[in-house]
C-alpha cells in the first residue's frame, strides 16, 4: 500500500510546555491507524496539527506528497482531510440537517443537498432526525452527526479525535464497526484513542504515545500481546 499522510519529527508546543516531541507516523491508503495513550499524553495535539489547528514548532506533516504543516485548516480540509473533534462539537441550536451542510465545503446548492441524502443512507438514525436540533440528540447521535459532518466534504482521510469519549460500551462498539464500513468505502482513518481494546479489534496498526513521544508501534495483534499494551490498557 502506499502512503497517503506522513508526518516526520513533529513537535508541538504550549509557551514553554512540549506537548509532542518528534513523532514520525504515517498513514497508507485504505488504512485504520490508531494513536493510544492515556489522557494529556499528546493525542489531540499531534491530530490538531495535522488538521492545522495549532502550528507545529518542527517536523513536517505531507499529504499525498503535498505538504501541509504550514496551511490554514480550510486548506487542509480542501487537500481531502476532514477532522471529527474530541467531544463532538455539534452545532447545538442548528438542526441535523443544517449541522450536515455545515461541513459541505466546496460544495454548493444541489451537489451539497445530494451529498448531505447520501450520508443519511449512511446513518438512517439522521435521516430520521433531520429536522431534530443536534443539542436534543443523544451522545451517540451527536458522534454520529460530527462523523456525517466531516465526511459531507468528501475526504480521503477522515482524522478522528477520541471518538468514544463519554459513550455506553455498545455505543462505542457501533461507532468502532462504523469506522470499518467507512474505510471499506475508501476512506482511510487515524484516530486518537484512550479506548485501546476497541481500536485495536478495528486498526490495521497502532501507535502507543506516551508523554508526547512514540513509544512503540505494531499491528493489532503485535500490540495485543505487547506487555505494556495489555498491563496499561487492556487490563491485564
Amino acid at each position: 500500500m502506499s502512503v497517503l499522510l506522513q508526518v516526520s519529527g513533529l513537535e508541538v508546543a504550549y509557551g514553554p510546555v512540549r506537548a509532542v516531541r518528534g513523532v514520525d507516523l504515517e498513514v497508507n491508503h485504505g488504512e485504520i491507524r490508531a494513536i493510544l495513550g492515556a489522557n494529556g499524553a499528546g493525542k489531540s495535539s499531534i491530530i490538531r496539527a495535522i488538521m492545522g489547528l495549532v502550528k507545529p514548532r518542527g517536523g513536517t506533516v505531507a499529504f499525498a506528497g503535498q505538504a501541509l504543516h504550514k496551511l490554514l485548516p480550510h486548506k487542509v480540509n480542501e487537500c481531502g482531510i476532514a477532522w471529527v473533534p474530541e467531544g463532538r462539537q455539534v452545532f447545538s441550536t442548528l438542526t441535523v440537517q443544517e449541522n450536515l451542510l455545515m461541513g459541505a465545503f466546496g460544495l454548493r446548492g444541489q451537489a451539497a443537498h445530494a451529498r448531505q441524502e447520501e450520508i443519511m443512507d449512511m446513518f438512517p438514525p439522521l435521516r430520521d432526525r433531520r429536522a431534530q436540533l443536534a443539542g436534543s440528540l443523544s451522545g451517540g447521535e451527536q458522534q454520529m452527526l460530527a462523523i456525517g459532518r466531516a465526511l459531507m466534504s468528501n475526504p480521503r482521510l477522515l482524522l478522528m479525535d477520541e471518538p468514544s469519549l463519554g459513550l455506553a460500551p455498545k455505543v462505542v462498539r457501533s461507532l468502532f464497526d462504523l469506522a470499518q464500513e467507512i474505510r471499506a468505502r475508501g476512506i482511510s482513518i487515524l484516530m486518537a484513542e484512550q479506548n485501546a481494546r476497541q481500536a485495536l479489534r478495528v486498526a490495521d496498526y497502532a501507535y502507543l504515545l506516551e508523554v508526547g513521544e512514540i513509544r512503540g508501534g505494531g499491528s493489532a495483534g503485535e500490540m495485543e500481546a505487547s506487555e505494556t499494551i495489555r498491563r496499561v490498557y487492556l487490563g491485564g
